[in-house]
């Protein structure tokens, strides 16, 4: 069984470099050799590994290399990195957070979150925020972003009706989805046998926001 290794990001840094359908052509070998085949070998292995540590089978999506280019000014028909998702059996359809992983040539990124809320998720996150614990929820946030976590910016400018402007905690009222980055791992962190545990133990830094995210139903 092939793994990621220094040759995916080889792969990913040429792709970059070369990024259009000739050369893609000429190199499809090496791209099932050094990115397809240890990118869907690392996925189930991390999938395991999280159903191993959480105690529930996991699913994992691996997003395509091809881009849609039909409404995108670049026209780039591929992507130069290596995406993928994880969530609970079920998670990804059914809005829930998601563990995400992503390898390019300027490194290794890690995150958990839910990208937009649904309309439930929504209304439970600015309850949450607006009751006693959101004060106390808030407070591990600022942890963790402290610890040199990435946190996604509240996407509304304005604290939304009927909270007032001046609310303690209109930053977080004012986000309509959460997002938790670790961002410029050392990509060797990913590569090999092994490769899948250590990335889970690193995505563990990310668990408060995790399981905040999932109490949202």
């Amino acid at each position: 069984m092939s793994w990621l290794s220094a040759e995916t990001v080889h792969f990913l840094a040429d792709l970059r470099a070369n990024n259009d359908r000739d050369w893609f052509a000429r190199h499809k070998n090496q791209y099932e050799l050094s990115l397809k085949q240890p990118g869907e070998a690392f996925a189930a292995a991390m999938a395991n590994e999280l159903a191993s540590r959480r105690g529930t089978p996991h699913d994992y999506r691996i997003f395509r290399i091809h881009r849609d280019v039909r409404f995108s000014r670049d026209k780039a028909p591929f992507n130069a990195h290596l995406h993928i998702s994880f969530s609970s059996a079920g998670g990804c359809k059914d809005g829930a957070p998601v563990w995400m992983f992503g390898l390019d040539h300027d490194g290794l990124t890690l995150g958990a979150g839910i990208f937009a809320f649904s309309a439930h998720q929504l209304e439970r996150w600015r309850d949450l925020c607006a009751a006693p614990a959101g004060e106390r929820m808030i407070a591990k946030l600022g942890t963790i972003a402290r610890d040199g976590i990435r946190l996604s910016e509240p996407e509304l400018k304005r604290v939304p009706a009927p909270y007032p402007a001046d609310h303690p905690r209109g930053a977080e009222l004012r986000r309509k989805g959460l997002t938790a980055w670790i961002d410029r791992l050392d990509p060797s962190l990913a590569f090999g046998p092994e490769g899948a545990a250590r990335c889970v133990k690193s995505i563990s830094e990310l668990q408060v926001v995790f399981e905040t995210l999932t109490a949202l139903g």
